[in-house]
């Protein structure tokens, strides 16, 4: 045994030796040459290659970093043994990502890459304006040279869209507001916004499920079909408009949409805006992914039917007038004014559906309403208002929502014979969701008495509303689709009447100038 230790050391000092000789007759830059020409030949052989992804580039940080991290905890939570966790600002979930020195295994259309996350200490500190770290990190990809083009064409790519549904998904969704007066905030931002924790979902809203589900399917092909708007050359957004009662749960089903989308929602104050051009800088400043809402757009400033102004018809006789006349409130005519406002309808119209509406992606336009045979026909058709929603009073499906959320009922759980006399009075009833939601609030501690309370109240609003003749607004007793297509018919009609009465007037102004000349 004293033996093999000797051999041993007498190896090492002849190693030690034989080392500080090359030092010693070879000079550093060959030495350097050397390594440099064998790491080459070692590379020439290798059937792999390596990609190096640093997490400063520069003075900048590296977006493609950022992203590696994000897309490997999707999967590292599963595969890696060690493990570093951290939770982001505005974040509710905890991410998952590789510790120092670690490496994992992806696969990609049936390829195997190995990422290894280096962390080095920096050696020496250069001048920079902003400090960098003391460690030095980054990815390293080790990929096969057949499968380069592969995976820099395509799978760099796929990572930055995982990483992207990633950190929505993670991120709270946030509501914006316009700020005041259009100032800015500290950063510059016509926005201001806080963490949107609306619990409402599609699950949750109070509508027929049929009629749901295809709202939900139509938002889903329009977040999936960014290949589809590029193909036929339109601009990839969509416009909803949400019409009906109060009540009835429009600014839930808004909710619903952000939700179930992921999207963050921009609620547009139209009394806070003071120009087109200012309307145009706050739609700039807004982020794909987003829903911009409007509601109560007829009450907002006045943006109703086009009428013009009587006493001027005869001067003012230019086509535009009719969409430039809508001003502010209280029945500005797009001069200064009132609060200032200048919004005009074709502003807004521009907004919607123009050139500058084409400055980002992926964006929704909701506008809400109680009346919407107040609006403009110009702001109702396709490519503005895509899908026109009618949000109506409970039925019988709608009905049995409300009882599960509130009191946790399912229909096996209600009496026969009370669910057959719901059935029978809801619809002559005319409650909105909020009314029937109220209803079960105020004795949710006694579900036997909030159904009890909430079927005569059923039934003497039926009664009443028979008595009276009043059902489904003054239109009478007709199926939901047939409300819709009489409201939307009385909008157009409403305009129509308007702009036949104009012409009169414009006729009769100038029979009354012919005579005078005459």
């Amino acid at each position: 045994m004293k033996e093999y230790w000797t051999s041993l050391a007498s190896l090492l000092g002849v190693l030690a030796f034989c080392q500080s000789l090359m030092q010693s007759i070879f000079p550093p830059e060959l030495r350097f040459a050397f390594l440099k020409f064998f790491n080459r030949i070692f590379h020439l052989f290798s059937i792999y290659c390596y990609f190096d992804i640093t997490e400063i580039d520069g003075v900048n940080t590296n977006e493609l970093y950022n992203a590696v991290q994000l897309y490997l905890s999707s999967s590292v939570s599963i595969a890696g043994n060690r493990l570093s966790l951290t939770r982001a600002v505005n974040s509710s979930s905890i991410t998952f990502g590789l510790s120092n020195n670690d490496s994992i295994v992806d696969t990609f259309n049936g390829v195997t890459v190995l990422w290894e996350h280096v962390v080095t200490q920096r050696q020496t500190q250069t001048f920079a304006w902003r400090p960098l770290p003391e460690e030095k990190r980054g990815f390293t990809l080790r990929i096969k040279k057949k499968d380069k083009t592969l995976i820099l064409n395509s799978y760099l790519d796929y990572i930055m869209e995982r990483a992207n549904e990633i950190r929505r998904k993670n991120q709270d969704r946030l509501l914006y507001t316009n700020s005041r007066g259009g100032s800015l905030d500290s950063r510059g931002h016509p926005w201001e916004s806080v963490p949107f924790k609306h619990p409402s979902t599609f699950e949750t809203l109070a509508m027929d499920p049929i009629k749901k589900q295809q709202i939900m399917d139509d938002l889903k092909d329009f977040a999936q079909g960014q290949l589809f708007y590029q193909k036929t050359g339109r601009a990839w957004k969509r416009g909803y408009l949400l019409y009906g009662p109060p009540g009835t749960g429009k600014s839930s089903m808004i909710a619903a949409m952000a939700n179930y989308l992921g999207y963050d929602i921009y609620d547009l104050e139209l009394t806070e805006v003071h120009s087109n051009s200012e309307l145009r800088k706050l739609l700039m400043k807004t982020s794909s992914k987003s829903i911009i809402v409007i509601e109560d757009i007829d009450c907002s400033i006045n943006l109703t039917n086009r009428k013009k102004n009587s006493s001027n018809a005869a001067s003012q006789r230019s086509f535009y007038d009719a969409e430039t006349k809508a001003g502010s409130g209280s029945g500005g005519s797009g001069e200064e004014g009132g609060n200032g406002n200048t919004i005009t309808l074709s502003g807004l119209l521009n907004f919607t559906d123009g050139l500058w509406s084409c400055c980002g992606s992926e964006r929704i336009f909701v506008f809400t309403t109680n009346h919407i045979e107040k609006l403009d026909p110009a702001l109702l058709r396709s490519g503005r208002m895509d899908m026109h929603i009618y949000m109506s009073f409970c039925n019988f499906s709608s009905l049995k929502i409300l009882l599960k959320n509130y009191l946790g009922y399912e229909e096996k759980d209600i009496n026969d014979d009370v669910l057959k006399e719901m059935e029978r009075v809801v619809e002559k009833a005319e409650m909105t969701p909020a009314d029937v939601s109220e209803a079960l609030i105020k004795n949710r501690r006694d579900k036997e008495k909030a159904i009890r309370e909430l079927l005569e109240d059923l039934k003497s609003r039926g009664e009443r509303n028979v008595k009276d003749g009043k059902l489904r607004g003054g239109i009478g007793n007709l199926t939901e689709l047939e409300v819709v297509e009489e409201q939307e018919k009385r909008a157009i009609d409403s305009q129509n009447e308007d702009e036949d009465h104009d012409e009169e007037e414009i006729e009769l102004e100038d029979n009354i100038c012919k005579t005078r000349e005459d």
